[in-house]
């Protein structure tokens, strides 16, 4: 199996291009999805009892309006809509199995934001209020009393964390379990939101599943992985130190995949791939990009079992 185009992240777009086509923005910010408009969703109806509610990467770079920059999606643009529903296809095709698949466009922040902490308080609340509105609409108009799974990627899974702050009782009753791929919750998260509580295993539900992937120790992205208190192997669901080893599905490696309890980084020896580098914001030997399709046959058997545990 190839790597998936949208989990390299190699292809990123930092380029330049036109909003034409697009809803005119206002002071270059983007006019907010209507999520009552069918194409703001990319969803799959399998007919299932329980869904994916998944939020999407980042997949786009800055861009100029009318010479103004521009550091937001926008959700009308078809040059835009690609870069997202590439990776909302892939994931649905890699872990959704046979579930319900329901994913948002929304107007994420660009890549080139994630160079300052700054530029990110800045910025993310337009992308998270955006996700907020689609989680409600879903829960009101589509859900139809399903059973869900929470799921994102990146600046995707900073959107699961808010999400798990902000969801009500009768929402989280409903909660299979929280994936937050690739970013981390801080003590300051678990001090607002009791209901984040770490799993321990490959069957609890209402839990939290969270990982980040490097090479050692120094790899690690500080703005992504710093902090984090929540930690498991994907592949043993082990919350200690135990070894596992892992057939790499996107190169020919036989992986040893480690959980150190210190950082709460997964130690990955063995990867022979280079080209894994998350524009603008990665490094050497930290495996950020690889997150979902590393473990892809992972996630998606853990995903059902949890699924058909309720």
């Amino acid at each position: 199996m190839s790597c998936p185009r949208f989990l390299t992240l190699c292809v990123i777009s930092i380029f330049l291009f036109s909003c034409r086509g697009g809803k005119t923005p206002t002071n270059a910010i983007p006019a907010p999805p209507d999520y009552a408009d069918s194409t703001q969703w990319y969803t799959v109806n399998r007919h299932a009892g329980v869904d994916i509610f998944y939020i999407v990467s980042t997949e786009t770079g800055d861009y100029t309006v009318d010479g103004t920059p521009c550091h937001y999606a926008d959700t009308y643009n078809d040059s835009v809509r690609r870069l997202l529903l590439g990776e909302m296809q892939g994931v649905n095709r890699l872990l959704s199995g046979d579930l319900n698949f329901y994913s948002p466009y929304y107007r994420q922040c660009t890549l080139q934001t994630f160079t300052a902490d700054s530029l990110v308080r800045e910025r993310i609340p337009v992308a998270l209020g955006d996700v907020r509105e689609a989680f409600s609409y879903y829960l009101t108009h589509l859900n139809r009393g399903h059973p869900f799974i929470l799921a994102g990627f990146s600046q995707g899974a900073i959107a699961v964390v808010d999400l798990l702050k902000t969801m009500d009782d009768e929402a989280y009753s409903r909660m299979v379990a929280a994936y937050v791929i690739g970013w981390k919750v801080t003590d300051q998260d678990l001090t607002e939101c009791p209901r984040i509580r770490a799993a321990q295993d490959s069957t609890d539900c209402g839990v939290t599943v969270c990982y980040n992937s490097v090479r050692t120790p120094d790899c690690a992205i500080p703005m992504i992985s710093d902090g984090n208190r929540v930690a498991i192997n994907p592949v043993n669901w082990h919350t200690d130190g135990t070894p596992a080893r892992l057939a790499s599905p996107i190169s020919s490696d036989t992986l040893t995949v480690v959980l150190d309890t210190v950082s709460r980084l997964l130690l990955i020896e063995d990867y022979s791939r280079t080209d894994y580098i998350t524009p603008l914001i990665g490094r050497e030997g930290n495996y950020h990009s690889l997150e979902i399709s590393l473990y892809a046959d992972c996630l998606r058997r853990d995903i059902t079992r949890r699924a058909s545990s309720l």
